[in-house]
């Protein structure tokens, strides 16, 4: 689902449909961080026919990932999820260091209602969608992130982040030449 776009998008009968892939990250992982000159190049070759999906899979090793992982959703809620994921990932050890005010306070750098983010952590109330990512993410054998998704296949990039995306922009092309 794109920040900018509605979940359901009418589009032309003769545009293929777009291509979704699931990406299996955490904002307090220095290996997301390293993944997303990956996802920029991503999202300019292919645009819309590619709709990469944030899921949350906080590891237990940083102390701040279920709070970032509920703040991104919350950032989601607002419209501007990857911008606030990216925004997280690029300055990883101020969170490590702030904890909880540092995510208010990105929140309010990107435009969005922080005294919203705020509550939302208190109250909980994307608890459900972190956990139920996380609980597919374990059945789907993801160990660590970041964890791919696209057409069934998954890649793993928190061993080595190389080749990774010539096999999605490969199974991407595979899957759009298919759909047209």
């Amino acid at each position: 689902m794109s920040d900018s776009s509605p979940a359901f998008v009418s589009e032309p009968a003769s545009a293929p449909a777009a291509v979704v892939l699931d990406v299996w990250c955490e904002v307090q992982c220095p290996d997301c961080r390293s993944a997303l000159g990956d996802l920029r190049a991503l999202r300019e070759r292919y645009g819309d026919r590619l709709q990469p999906r944030l899921r949350h899979f906080p590891l237990e090793k940083h102390r701040h990932a279920f709070a970032g992982a509920q703040a991104a959703e919350e950032a989601l809620e607002q419209g501007k999820g990857w911008a606030y994921v990216e925004a997280v990932l690029e300055r990883v050890e101020e969170l490590d260091r702030r904890g909880e005010p540092f995510l208010v306070e990105i929140a309010g750098e990107l435009g969005l209602d922080a005294e919203e983010f705020d509550t939302a952590l208190i109250d909980g109330r994307h608890i459900l969608i972190v956990d139920a990512d996380q609980a597919e993410g374990k059945a789907i054998g993801v160990t660590g992130t970041p964890t791919y998704v696209i057409g069934g296949e998954r890649l793993d990039g928190g061993k080595s982040q190389e080749g990774l995306r010539a096999r999605i922009e490969e199974i991407a092309d595979r899957l759009l030449a298919g759909s047209a």
